[in-house]
């Protein structure tokens, strides 16, 4: 195959596979974003009513019990339950009963005895001709009484009762005992055929308020709800969603349902005008391009083989990860960058290593400037990377650690000799002139690409822990880590070596100033690591003497 026919084939037939499987993907990831904000809304819906049905069942039940304790109705229950006839007895409590539903907004109330058998109850009946409700009107019917919450169907319709026992001296003995229970409940409606629901009773479908779906499709697409705290299914020929909203008590449940496919018919209709429109436009402008750069490609790729094979003896060229190619000319291209990434990777490392090698010979040639501080550069860089060791810090830290404690003082080239191997203490005009020093080492790095890694920690080793250090005053953790670690080994060194204006500490010594100055000057936590350092570390002590730790700056 041909290149160019081959690099017309690879930039047009993925564009347009990819423009149908992003216009998919969009309109999967819409109906997901509305499946989800509609059983978002379910649920918001659901812990709603929960929380309203709550507070009207303990309103309820807490009014129930209150009549439930009147000494009238305990005395008219018992009148019910004793052997004169009940006929006489039963108008009182009837009376009694439409009061408190007229009071209460009830459609139904009925006292029961002990053993659950209605005494006497009224029960509000539709208006003629309409849907208002009329009056209450005794209860002619009987009814099996239940107990706690949950629903009654009496006479077609349902009620959504709650219930309170009813206590009163017995006959025979005069204590208290149970005499009956006092049910109350209002009719239950399911919400509009715009608000799609379904009733169910012990997996039984009674009742939904919609009707372009046949019963027995609702019987099916519920059944495989069972159990579960929200459902998808297809019921219609559409997609649905529902989730149970009520536990209405004695089995029955309620259970919202939202179509998803209705939901999300506008959003659909207008996605797919859109991305035809972008569709084709895109892949018009991708068969122009895919034609007009395949034809553009098989010339210059000459030249940049060319190219490449120059940069392979100039190391200059960024190593890239490449793949080979069945075209012959793209993959000499590809073979030819890989040897020249290779060759640029290794000149990089070379001229690194050549740089870090140039700095510590200025280092070593600092050190040599001083007699009092022979050595110091490389003692510095060899506490710090054991303790950079014993942190834990990765083997590429460590090293970077390393280098920059060696590199630490460069900055000190830029002092003169007049201040720097003056023996005796500083003025405040000279001590102002050394602090200049982290600020003069960054400005000889900085100009080194190679050399950025190890720039904080030649300017910022002396910032301490508590702000009051230099060039920035910086606090706490501002101050990276490779240079609050130089900070406390640069520290040590200085303590433990003689200058011209005292005597060294002893390595305990140093070691109790570090302690001391853990939280004010160093970081607590470098100080701990640092202090508890294998004494091998420290081989090669040096010699004893005295000296305060608030010279240390000048180190």
């Amino acid at each position: 195959m041909r290149f160019r026919t081959r690099a017309f084939l690879l930039c047009f037939v993925p564009f347009a596979l990819l423009c149908a499987a992003g216009f998919r993907l969009a309109q999967s990831l819409v109906e997901s974003a509305v499946r989800s904000q509609l059983l978002d809304n379910l649920r918001a819906s659901q812990l709603a009513l929960k929380d309203a049905q709550q507070k009207a069942d303990l309103q309820n039940s807490r009014f129930l019990a209150s009549e439930a304790e009147s000494p009238d109705l305990r005395s008219e229950m018992l009148a019910l339950l004793s052997d004169s006839p009940r006929d006489n007895a039963r108008a009182p409590v009837e009376d009694r009963l439409r009061a408190v539903g007229d009071q209460m907004g009830f459609d139904l109330l009925f006292v029961s005895a002990p053993d659950g058998a209605p005494l006497a109850g009224v029960v509000r009946e539709p208006a003629a001709g309409s849907n208002q409700t009329g009056q209450l009107v005794p209860l002619e019917t009987g009814l099996v009484a239940q107990s706690g919450m949950g629903l009654i169907v009496f006479g077609g319709r349902m009620f959504q009762f709650v219930s309170a026992p009813v206590y009163g001296e017995a006959a025979d003995n005069g204590e208290t005992a149970d005499i009956g229970s006092l049910f109350a409940g209002r009719y239950f409606r399911l919400p509009q055929p715009d608000d799609p629901a379904v009733l169910i009773h012990d997996r039984e479908v009674l009742d939904f308020n919609f009707d372009h779906v046949p019963e027995a499709q609702v019987q099916a697409a519920m059944n495989n709800c069972a159990g579960r705290q929200e459902c998808d299914f297809r019921m219609g020929g559409a997609n649905w969603i529902a989730v149970p909203m009520q536990q209405l008590g004695g089995g029955y449940t309620l259970w919202k349902l939202e179509n998803v496919d209705e939901a999300t018919a506008p959003i659909r209709k207008s996605l797919r005008s859109l991305f035809l429109i972008v569709e084709l436009g895109s892949l018009f402008l991708a068969f122009l391009c895919s034609i007009v750069s395949s034809r553009s490609i098989e010339k210059p790729i000459a030249f940049v083989i060319a190219q490449l094979r120059n940069a392979e003896q100039s190391g200059v060229l960024p190593e890239a990860p490449l793949s080979l190619s069945s075209t012959t000319e793209v993959r000499e291209l590809m073979e030819s960058y890989a040897r020249a990434a290779v060759s640029a990777r290794n000149a990089r490392q070379k001229l690194e290593s050549a740089y870090v090698e140039f700095i510590g010979s200025l280092a070593n040639a600092l050190d040599a400037r001083d007699g009092y501080t022979a050595g110091h550069s490389e003692r510095v860089s060899h506490y710090a990377s054991a303790t950079a060791e014993a942190m834990g810090m990765e083997k590429d830290r460590v090293e970077q650690i390393r280098i920059g404690a060696q590199l630490h003082d460069i900055g000190k080239i830029g002092i003169p000799d007049a201040v720097l191997q003056k023996r005796g203490r500083l003025t405040a005009k000279e001590f102002a002139v050394v602090q200049e020093h982290p600020v003069i080492g960054r400005g000889i790095l900085e100009g080194v690409e190679g050399l950025a890694p190890y720039l904080d920690a030649v300017e910022l080793h002396h910032e301490n822990w508590d702000g009051s250090g230099y060039p920035k005053g910086q606090s706490g953790e501002e101050t990276p880590i490779d240079a609050r670690i130089i900070h406390v080994a640069d520290a040590y060194d200085a303590m433990t070596s003689h200058r011209s204006y005292r005597r060294s500490l002893t390595h305990e010594q140093a070691i109790e100033e570090l302690i001391r100055c853990a939280g004010t000057q160093f970081d607590p936590h470098i100080v701990e690591v640092f202090v508890n350092l294998p004494r091998g570390v420290f081989s090669g002590a040096f010699p004893d003497g005295s000296g305060f730790v608030q010279e240390l700056e000048m180190a």
